[in-house]
């Protein structure tokens, strides 16, 4: 089975696919993400832009996803923004007709909070804080592309939709997994230890790219 977690950036996607990683034994995270961040980096910097718009992008993610489900005795769990229509079938759609179990969800919020916890997580939020650094490139991209990200992920076909802003990460990754019929180990320890794990997942995600 395939989770594919979409939204926002800043909408909780990594967040939510770790605390399901954590509480789903047998499974594992793979991150679209990497493979473009990768094929940008074998270009020249004035010729990089959105490596979705790279056909080596899709068709990689397509080939590595598709062998992780036949090969991993577990469930996959992809967080990754998708907006744009084509895009998503030839990822998305294409896995699902390759006969592979997927199940899309996209995490929706407000503008205003998807903004704030763009601001929290910027450089780490703690160090940005001391420093007064500005938001790092990823994170002024991603304001950029705020408004276009949420008017194109409310459409009924980035369905299934789940709003967030009045609820935690552990509380969306139990309705993920009520959706897909999965059942996931009881959440541990209180609120500090829960705002330390997500600032940990937070910290050893920091896109510098």
């Amino acid at each position: 089975m395939l989770l594919w977690i979409n939204g926002p950036f800043g909408g909780g996607k990594t967040q939510t696919a770790y605390e399901m990683h954590r509480r789903l034994p047998g499974s594992v995270v793979c991150d679209p993400e990497h493979a473009g961040f990768g094929l940008n980096r074998m270009l020249p910097p004035g010729l990089r832009g959105d490596f979705q718009d790279l056909r080596s992008w899709r068709q990689g993610v397509v080939e590595v996803l598709d062998l992780a489900l036949t090969g991993h005795d577990g469930v996959v769990i992809a967080p990754m923004t998708v907006t744009h229509p084509g895009h998503f079938a030839e990822t998305v759609g294409r896995l699902r007709e390759l006969g592979h179990d997927v199940h899309h969800f996209t995490l929706l919020a407000e503008r205003a909070t998807v903004l704030r916890r763009l601001r929290e997580r910027r450089f780490g939020y703690l160090l940005g804080s001391v420093t007064g650094n500005p938001a790092p490139r990823r994170e002024s991209w991603a304001v950029r592309r705020l408004d276009h990200c949420l008017e194109r992920l409310g459409e009924p076909e980035f369905a299934e939709h789940l709003w967030t802003d009045r609820t935690t990460v552990p509380k969306t990754a139990d309705r993920i997994a009520v959706l897909a019929g999965l059942t996931l180990l009881p959440t541990s320890g209180g609120r500090l230890r829960t705002r330390l794990r997500q600032a940990g997942v937070g910290l050893r995600h920091i896109r510098r790219d």
